[in-house]
């Protein structure tokens, strides 16, 4: 058996496909490095078993991904982590929302627009406030919560006029001053100088978007969102506090993996989903509407894992706790290879 697996970008080795490596080393599994841009890819390719491709929010990952994965799952017949069920809606809460909303899951009440003079229409009747997102975006830097009609139309004219980039939302209310202020924007152009002097590409996250709206019903009293990630038969969860003085939970660091805090509702209603939409593995942030019913805002099958390790054990699809830590790359690739008996090392 072997696996191929493909860096990050700019061929990067990241300490998270690094964990597949080491996993795959340590149950004697033959795996290699193979990059697109690699002449001989097609024909190392074809040698392999599996193939993951781990690929992330930048323009040059979606690029990529999109490119090769549909030929290698759909013409060579190799199996990949992710499949296209689990990636074809990754960071675009617009295709979450409208997958979800057609098979009915009790996603966030969500408007989105194509039209501007429609979203301004929307803007002038709506309910405040509301949360605006860029359809692309973690760690919450690309919401804010709009309090009135001024802000809801400023943002839609922007939208539908020179756009907004993505993780540089300079407007009241973003996390951009505190994740993405003076001190880091210095970080950012001294990493971007040094590249170029180095003649190597300096691309970061930042890209615009623009011709469509998106908001989100705002729910009041909801001081933590809960984490559950579904892969295969097990659910792993913990709570995410909010950022101090802020509705915003993605990103805070602020967690609590205690699990006798989880409302078992969200693991049971992630399980749901994730069986019968066939992802392999998946990410749901669950909040709670104003009657007590529970909804998610969106799904990621990208997550940091080592969150998900902390973790003291998971759930099956029985509601059964099943006690231990487990790095998800390991539950992952259980399932790819189909090999129930895969070992899983120490990892540090």
């Amino acid at each position: 058996m072997k696996v191929g697996i493909h860096p990050e970008r700019y061929r990067n080795i990241s300490s998270f496909i690094r964990k597949y490596e080491i996993i795959l080393k340590h149950n004697g599994i033959d795996c290699e490095y193979i990059h697109i841009s690699d002449p001989d890819f097609f024909s190392r390719i074809k040698e392999c078993d599996a193939f993951i491709y781990r690929w992330y929010h930048y323009d040059y990952d979606r690029q990529l991904a999109t490119t090769i994965l549909p030929l290698i799952r759909n013409h060579l017949r190799i199996k990949c982590f992710p499949d296209e069920a689990t990636d074809w809606h990754f960071d675009d809460k617009i295709k979450q929302y409208y997958l979800m909303n057609h098979y009915g899951f009790p996603m966030c009440r969500t408007w989105i627009f194509w039209e501007k003079n429609e979203a301004l229409q929307w803007a002038a009747k709506a309910n405040y406030p509301v949360v605006f997102k860029l359809k692309g975006g973690a760690g919450s830097q690309n919401v804010i919560l709009v309090g009135n009609r001024q802000k809801a139309t400023r943002l839609i004219r922007k939208m539908f006029g020179k756009g907004i980039k993505t993780f540089n939302m300079l407007d009241s209310g973003s996390t951009f001053s505190t994740d993405f202020g003076l001190q880091k924007n210095l970080k950012v152009f001294l990493w971007r100088l040094k590249k170029r002097l180095e003649g190597k590409p300096a691309e970061t996250v930042y890209h615009r978007q623009k011709n469509y709206a998106l908001f989100q019903e705002f729910l009041p009293g909801n001081n933590f969102d809960t984490r559950v990630t579904i892969i295969g038969n097990r659910a792993f969860a913990y709570r995410r506090l909010n950022r101090i003085n802020d509705f915003r939970s993605s990103g805070s660091g602020r967690l609590d993996h205690d699990p006798g805090a989880i409302d078992l509702r969200c693991v049971q209603t992630a399980h749901e989903i994730s069986k019968k939409m066939g992802f392999q593995s998946m990410a749901y942030d669950f909040l709670y509407d104003r009657d007590g019913s529970i909804r998610f805002s969106e799904i990621s099958y990208s997550f940091v894992d080592e969150y998900v390790y902390r973790c003291k054990g998971y759930w099956d699809r029985d509601l059964i706790w099943h006690e231990g830590h487990n790095w998800p790359q390991y539950c992952q690739l259980q399932d790819l290879l189909n090999l129930p008996d895969l070992k899983q090392p120490e990892i540090s």
